[in-house]
């Protein structure tokens, strides 16, 4: 590879140009790098409308970085990046590695078609600080526990952030380009797209959050969390800026949130070495276990209709924002799972549809972690009840009446255990305590 021939950085989950790793080695190879995003189906399909919007946004941001030499395709990658390539005599196509099952099928298939053109795949860095499938046990097993990976994680370290930027190569004008698509309507009100944006929250958040994380995360009538997901899941921000930013940080909100962002990698690194989990169940044993068929019971949970005030307090937000607090986000899915006896699939689907950080790794374990199926020890025994969980994380009720207003005229907790109910809000449609000695009955069918 000569230092004057072009080559190609095709973006996917790295919408940025700071601290990007894949970037730095493209600057290695040549001075001249063709920007290439490809509109894939198979990726856009699953997506929701509020996904799609801030992923178009991200790319307008990008663009604008790239002085508008942002070359945009649509089509199958395997193709669409060959054709790219060999329009501008690349000699390479530098990546940042995908590690999700898709992604690592559609990647083998672009490198091969890339080998037969004479033309190198290279692969840098992904979207974690540590790449699923590096972090093992000593004898070279996968961890299954989130605490030993975290031990292990944080011992083996991460690298520095790469010191990249937009001048640090020449952009190669686009032989071509699609503009890109006006983004959908979408009634949720969406969080400012792009690296800009997504730097902003965070030193924001360093400055001003980071002292209280710890106790303010699992309040949702709080502004306790991040709000970094939707970045992260594009990668508008790595999080190895963020880990480089706590470096040598001991307060406990650092601590909480260097495990926070673990949880995000063990569930990648869990999806890297179990592609199956995404559809199905990581423990087998759940395969046995029995489901309810009530379409009705799933779309008044959909729609925040189920009685239950933080419940459904939590659907509308998803609803509203294309986002829900994480603590909901637990109480939501307890819900359908062990009160509704509804498959854990049916919601993980709902929510990538409707969620702007749907990201396939994190969503779909964290419902199996909360359906019990999951890499948890012995969590099914761990069964939210909507009400104290409300009590106990919105105490004063301000969260739920933010997003139920029918409920607004209920002064304090009362609204979480309600004597008398507004005529337009719903009675529960099951009662807890039964419901929970339900699952219970059930998941002793399958474990005796």
């Amino acid at each position: 590879m000569t230092k004057e021939a072009p080559v190609v950085l095709w973006f996917r989950r790295d919408l940025r140009l700071g601290d990007h790793a894949a970037l730095l080695e493209a600057s290695k190879h040549s001075k001249h790098v063709l920007a290439l995003y490809v509109l894939d189906e198979a990726l856009l399909k699953p997506g929701g409308a509020p996904r799609e919007a801030f992923m178009y946004g991200c790319l307008e941001k990008l663009n604008e970085q790239l002085g508008g030499r942002l070359m945009l395709v649509r089509g199958e990658p395997a193709a669409e990046v060959v054709k790219a390539a060999k329009k501008i005599g690349a000699a390479a196509v530098h990546v940042s590695a995908d590690t999700g099952p898709y992604g690592r099928r559609r990647d083998a298939e672009v490198a091969k078609a890339l080998a037969e053109n004479d033309i190198d795949w290279v692969e840098t860095g992904s979207p974690y600080a540590v790449t699923p499938g590096r972090v093992t046990k000593p004898d070279g097993d996968p961890y299954r526990v989130f605490t030993p990976f975290y031990r292990a994680w944080t011992a083996r370290g991460w690298h520095s952030p790469a010191d990249t930027g937009p001048s640090l190569v020449d952009w190669v004008e686009p032989p071509r380009s699609l503009k890109i698509p006006r983004a959908p309507k979408v009634s949720a009100t969406l969080p400012e797209p792009g690296e800009r944006a997504a730097l902003d929250v965070w030193h924001e958040f360093l400055d001003d959050g980071i002292e209280t994380y710890d106790e303010d995360r699992d309040r949702p009538d709080r502004e306790g969390t991040t709000r970094l997901s939707p970045y992260l899941r594009w990668g508008c921000i790595h999080p190895r800026t963020i880990l480089a930013d706590l470096a040598g940080d001991d307060r406990v909100g650092a601590k909480s949130l260097r495990s926070e962002i673990c949880w995000r990698e063990f569930h990648a690194d869990v999806l890297w070495n179990r592609p199956e989990t995404a559809r199905k169940n990581y423990d087998k044993r759940f395969d046995g276990m029995k489901h309810d068929d009530d379409p009705e019971a799933f779309e008044r949970w959909c729609a925040g209709k189920t009685g239950y005030p933080i419940v459904d307090a939590g659907m509308r937000q998803l609803l509203a924002e294309g986002w829900m607090h994480n603590r909901v986000r637990m109480v939501v899915a307890s819900f359908l799972v062990k009160d509704l006896h509804l498959p854990w699939w049916l919601g993980a689907r709902h929510f990538m549809k409707h969620l702007v950080d749907g990201d396939l790794a994190s969503n779909q374990l964290n419902w199996q972690w909360v359906a019990g199926c999951g890499t948890d020890a012995a969590p099914y025994f761990r069964i939210f009840n909507p009400t104290t969980q409300g009590e106990k994380f919105d105490p004063n009720g301000d969260y739920v009446r933010k997003y139920v207003p029918e409920l607004r005229s209920v002064e304090g907790k009362a609204v979480h255990k309600l004597k008398e109910r507004p005529k337009d809000y719903p009675e529960p449609m099951v009662d807890h305590a039964h419901e929970r000695q339900v699952s219970l009955e059930r998941y002793g069918k399958i474990t005796s």
